[in-house]
């Protein structure tokens, strides 16, 4: 962070001074320069600098002020490259600079260091009350979490990309939680599920257009600080579901999840004796690919024989067939509603079966 963070302010006031301006470590070496060709070298008066001890000077022809506050200990100083009023001015400026913006950016920093904590339960519920209020946190404002789960490890793109499309530092925070997942903690202005979805499209269609492979599993609200942690477990549970039931859509809500949200709660022997109390043995499958598509369709047409067959291009009379096929082999007559109920709910606990089987 250091480096990036110099050298982003030497390059403002590179052209406001006449003189060489760069930043080194205690060993000497110049790792941000205005004069680019400069970083790798070493300047020896620093090594003079450091080891007497002060906060600035000259020695060696140059001019140094000393950088102070950085973790373990690590020395850094601001340089110029002639001696003087002048060099002594703009190396104090240039200190006094990188210091207002290392605190901007631990204080950006540190907040989303303690949002990650929170939903990774990795701080005590009564210390984020505290911790909270020391960093001027509003406690109660309603958030909601997203998790955007990437089938390739592409987290520091998709970081930067939400950054993008949520400026607010102080409100929105995306953070990395590991190689293929990131969050979003989303402050909104009210409990409305069109400005939640509003937000779960925009980061939607951002990935789409940048080819990412993408499933976006968005948790229910948060009403206080503490509860992102449960909004987030709901966003891992729906991203999870989603990739069971639903491989095609790309956004699902944990408040919208139906009824595979039910199944996946379900223990595995207890969908196994209901799909052996549902179809005679081998009957599930005996269903091929066609066959299941053309279930698949019959349910999306509200059980409707005419608008399925439309749909599918094929006669009337022959997708009743097909259902009276269907219906020798299931023992299920898909025309009649709670026969199809019994059908779509095993279906989908075969789905999870299976999907269990994979994970083994």
């Amino acid at each position: 962070m250091a480096a990036r963070l110099f050298q982003s302010i030497l390059l403002e006031i590179k052209n406001k001074i006449p003189f060489i301006l760069g930043i080194v470590d205690g060993a000497g070496n110049i790792i941000s320069c205005t004069e680019l060709r400069f970083i790798g070298e070493n300047v020896e008066a620093a090594e003079e600098f450091f080891s007497a001890g002060v906060d600035e000077g000259e020695y060696g022809g140059y001019t140094f002020r000393k950088l102070d506050g950085y973790e373990n200990g690590a020395e850094y100083a601001v340089f110029a490259g002639q001696s003087g009023e002048n060099a002594a001015i703009a190396c104090n400026i240039t200190a006094v600079a990188i210091g207002n913006s290392k605190s901007l950016y631990d204080e950006k920093h540190d907040k989303a260091t303690f949002v990650k904590k929170i939903i990774l339960d990795n701080i005590l519920p009564g210390d984020i009350y505290i911790k909270s209020r020391e960093m001027q946190f509003q406690n109660d404002a309603k958030r909601v979490v997203y998790l955007i789960h990437m089938n390739q490890k592409q987290d520091v793109a998709v970081v930067e990309m939400l950054q993008k499309l949520f400026p607010d530092r102080q409100r929105d925070f995306a953070v990395t939680i590991n190689e293929t997942d990131v969050v979003l903690v989303k402050e909104l202005r009210s409990s409305d599920s069109k400005e939640i979805a509003k937000h779960g499209k925009q980061i939607d269609a951002a990935l789409t257009e940048a080819n990412m492979e993408h499933v976006v599993g968005i948790g229910s609200v948060a009403g206080q600080l503490k509860d992102i942690a449960r909004s987030f477990k709901e966003a891992q549970v729906t991203v999870e579901i989603g990739r069971v039931f639903d491989e095609e859509i790309t956004v699902m809500s944990y408040e919208n999840l139906g009824i595979g949200r039910l199944i996946y709660q379900l223990p595995t022997t207890l969908c196994e004796m209901f799909l052996s109390e549902v179809f005679k043995k081998g009957s599930v499958e005996s269903l091929d690919e066609e066959t299941l598509f053309i279930i698949q369709k019959f349910f999306e047409n509200n059980l409707n024989v005419s608008e399925t067959s439309r749909k599918l291009f094929v006669h009337r009379n022959t997708l009743v067939y097909r259902l009276e096929k269907i219906k020798k082999l299931t023992g299920l007559d898909l025309r009649e509603f709670d026969n199809a109920i019994v059908l779509k709910v095993a279906l989908m606990v075969k789905q999870y079966l299976r999907s269990r089987e994979n994970l083994n």
